[in-house]
């Protein structure tokens, strides 16, 4: 069903592609510009609406099941709730899900049994957490995932304007998402399992993860927004940004990257 990317670290630095800034009016056509396009995969999240207070749920099932037909691209589902089930973990497998992504800070003591519930079900597990989680609890996972996920902080309280992503990028994500490739080569998986930086990229400051051993990025904002707002599909702007972005990450991956992936 799908083209194979997620846990194949490769020369070229990848594009998840995240939904969150979508104009959902317009998702399915969305979701066919960004393929289009060339991103490496689609990125959506899937809240429960009590995870963080955020008050209602988002991304929810039917959300995958309509876009799953209209691309070949792997689809990642984040959690973003309080200990997901296994039920739930079912469904998404059954309506296509390819990667299930783990919070570390609330699936609690069954984290790690439900990384072998999904890999059981076919599918590519990981694990993800936010800025101040401490790195170190990524350790135990590296032998059993496809993926680990470090999202920098967003303070949510307050407007978005124009196209700017919402996100912080403070130096120390920088040191933590070299600390974690340090953690990936120390276990002999840095060509096996991919590093994601979440939230907050840009072209300005692509080249200083690209360097640290970031092998996807996750991009909403720089694909789905412009200073005027959310790009809509049918102009254009979805399908050039992705382009443009890859274009970006093919350089700044020649550069440190080495043929058949993890740093030179």
């Amino acid at each position: 069903m799908s083209d194979k990317k997620i846990g194949v670290p490769e020369r070229d630095v990848k594009i998840a592609a995240g939904l969150f800034w979508a104009d959902y009016g317009y998702l399915a056509a969305t979701v066919e510009e960004l393929d289009a396009g060339g991103v490496d995969w689609i990125h959506m999240e899937m809240r429960d609406g009590t995870y963080m207070g955020f008050e209602a749920p988002r991304g929810g099932i039917d959300i995958l099941a309509g876009i799953r037909p209209r691309t070949k691209r792997e689809i990642e589902v984040q959690l973003q709730m309080n200990r997901p089930s296994l039920d739930l973990l079912k469904q998404l497998a059954d309506e296509g899900a390819d990667l299930i992504t783990l919070p570390l800070e609330t699936t609690g003591e069954t984290c790690l049994q439900y990384v072998t519930y999904i890999k059981e079900l076919g599918l590519k597990a990981g694990v993800w957490a936010w800025q101040g989680t401490p790195i170190l609890f990524f350790d135990q996972y590296i032998p059993f995932v496809d993926i680990i996920e470090y999202e920098c902080r967003y303070p949510f309280w307050k407007p978005v304007t124009g196209g700017k992503s919402p996100h912080v990028m403070d130096p120390i994500v920088e040191e933590s998402v070299e600390g974690l490739y340090t953690m990936l080569k120390a276990r002999d998986r840095e060509k096996e399992v991919d590093l994601m930086e979440d939230g907050g990229l840009n072209k300005g400051n692509l080249e200083s993860f690209v360097s640290r051993g970031m092998s996807v990025g996750e991009f909403s904002s720089p694909l789905l927004k412009g200073p005027e707002g959310r790009f809509r599909p049918g102009d254009g702007h979805i399908t050039a940004a992705a382009r443009d972005l890859k274009q970006h990450l093919v350089g700044l991956s020649a550069t440190y990257r080495g043929e058949e992936g993890g740093l030179k």
